[in-house]
């Protein structure tokens, strides 16, 4: 736990706190919008979080050259999660220009 500081440490936490939070909410607000493609974007969003979960694991343990593989889960996951993300949104995207398209069509 000596190779980052506290400062350091303390951005590392919220951000594994802010995924956690910010999948609640987007989760919370398909459940109340009754669009339920917004799950899906709270899904896309946990490889993200396991990325940021992964770095804090590694540096907890002093970057330990044992566990230098979470370095590439690290690194994956942060891959996989961008392109969850992308398809997540395209399909929020294509969603909504069908609904505007259905409401037109009126």
């Amino acid at each position: 736990m000596h190779v980052l500081s506290i400062p350091t440490w303390v951005i590392h936490i919220l951000s594994v706190l802010e995924w956690m939070v910010a999948i609640w909410l987007v989760w919370s607000y398909a459940d109340a919008s009754q669009n339920p493609a917004w799950k899906g974007m709270a899904i896309a969003m946990v490889p993200a979080w396991v990325s940021a979960i992964c770095v804090c694991t590694w540096h907890f343990f002093d970057n330990a050259p044992t566990l230098a593989w979470l370095g590439m889960v690290q690194a994956t996951m942060t891959f996989v999660g961008n392109c969850t993300l992308l398809w997540a949104a395209w399909w929020l995207w294509q969603r909504n220009r069908s609904e505007v398209r259905h409401r037109h069509d009126f």
